[in-house]
């Protein structure tokens, strides 16, 4: 077997380290005197780097006054409590007589010392852990004492991060772009609100899946959808081929106002779902077996003919059935003109629906969130987390994406996509 090839700065490092515990008699029996002794390690370090950055603060050496070109002077120590992966670590922070000098390796108000204690706190948080879990979890695990506020410090910190996410360019052309809402309840002005989370999900022309953005609103309108379209457009967006949504109000109206070429399919499962939710139990079976004539039809001729005979059947139970599905047929039924590997894609937005899943499995430990922020920035750490597998693209993706060329032509010709 070949002979290792130790770094020579380690190796340096191993006999320093070894000579240490022989010399003061120090033994290492379990992981809790590793950590006693990397405290000790790390605060020894700490102060004696902080000790040089006030010398190069000040401009001479603690015990070299003839160098002293300044009227200022160091001034003591102050404690500070800092949070380690080692447990909680006591160190002293060097002062200037003026206030002047501003710790860099250890920054005023930090109570974190590594990016490490930090990653961790951010990654529970994004896993659904609230900060008293946090909190409880940390004590249990390192013996780190972090209160609820300081964790919430932490998170608050990538706030410029969802920001940045929310307004980052996209791609030019999407193929499908799929919409929905998910709600939570919100502190606002001393009283729970309920608030709407519109989540929207695109899948580009390479067949790459992405999570385009996450609204917080009150209400659906035509006004707020505007402003939705807008936004995308203003980051890039030229071009949406079709776009599934859940029925939303108002929604097709701003659609057409940005994207008037944009092809809107409603979501067959939510329409299905919605128009026979108050259907007698002994006649669900009959009735959906005469509704998948409908929206399984193999062309919209067939399927608007089966629509009719349906309604001559139904009608005089569950009329509003009918005629749910005759006043949205515009938006219902526009998979009907593509192939079988498109219909699939498009009929319901099932893709969305997945998602939104794994976020309540994230925000299920939270029944009322503080401000919108404080939703935001956990729906964005679940989305950061959730999406680091979505990495490949559907395996039929080049024959759907030769279909798509097809059918939209002239939309895409001239495109560098």
């Amino acid at each position: 077997m070949a002979r290792r090839k130790e770094d020579p700065r380690k190796k340096a490092m191993r006999k320093l380290m070894g000579d240490f515990l022989r010399e003061n008699d120090i033994s290492l029996k379990d992981g809790e005197d590793v950590n006693s002794l990397m405290r000790e390690m790390m605060s020894a370090l700490i102060e004696e780097s902080l000790g040089g950055e006030l010398e190069d603060h000040l401009g001479y050496s603690k015990y070299d006054q003839k160098q002293k070109e300044t009227d200022n002077s160091r001034n003591g120590y102050s404690s500070k409590t800092m949070h380690t992966s080692y447990g909680d670590m006591d160190i002293h922070v060097p002062r200037d007589r003026k206030g002047e000098y501003e710790p860099q390796l250890v920054p005023k108000y930090a109570t974190t010392l590594t990016k490490d204690m930090e990653g961790k706190i951010i990654s529970m948080y994004a896993k659904g852990m609230t900060t008293g879990d946090i909190e409880a979890h940390m004590k249990d695990l390192y013996g780190v004492d972090i209160s609820d506020s300081t964790i919430s410090r932490i998170t608050d910190r990538i706030m410029p991060q969802v920001k940045e996410w929310q307004e980052r360019p996209l791609a030019e052309v999407y193929a499908v772009v799929y919409m929905d809402a998910i709600h939570y309840h919100v502190r606002s002005e001393g009283r729970i609100v309920k608030r709407a989370v519109y989540v929207a999900i695109g899948i580009d022309m390479a067949g790459r899946k992405e999570v385009l953005g996450m609204y917080v609103g009150e209400n659906e309108s035509a006004k707020f959808w505007l402003s939705i379209m807008n936004g995308l457009r203003n980051r890039g967006v030229e071009d949406i081929l079709i776009v599934c949504v859940d029925g939303l109000s108002g929604f097709p109206q701003a659609m057409k106002a940005v994207y008037p070429d944009t092809e809107i399919q409603q979501c067959i499962i939510h329409q299905i779902r919605n128009c026979t939710k108050y259907v007698s139990y002994k006649e669900i079976k009959p009735l959906m077996a005469d509704l998948k004539k409908v929206y399984a039809a193999p062309t919209e001729e067939l399927a608007l003919e089966n629509l009719e005979e349906f309604g001559e059947k139904w009608n005089g139970k569950y009329p509003n059935i009918y005629k749910s599905w005759k006043d949205r047929w515009v938006t219902l039924s526009t998979y009907f003109k593509y192939p079988e590997e498109i219909r699939r894609m498009i009929y319901t937005t099932n893709a969305i629906e997945g998602f939104n899943r794994q976020l309540r499995k994230v925000t299920k430990a939270r029944t009322v969130f503080p401000t919108d922020d404080s939703l935001l920035k956990l729906l964005y750490l679940a989305t950061a987390d959730i999406t680091k597998k979505w990495t490949g693209r559907r395996q039929d993706w080049s024959r759907i994406r030769a279909q798509l060329e097809i059918y939209f032509e002239e939309r895409l010709e001239g495109r560098n996509i």
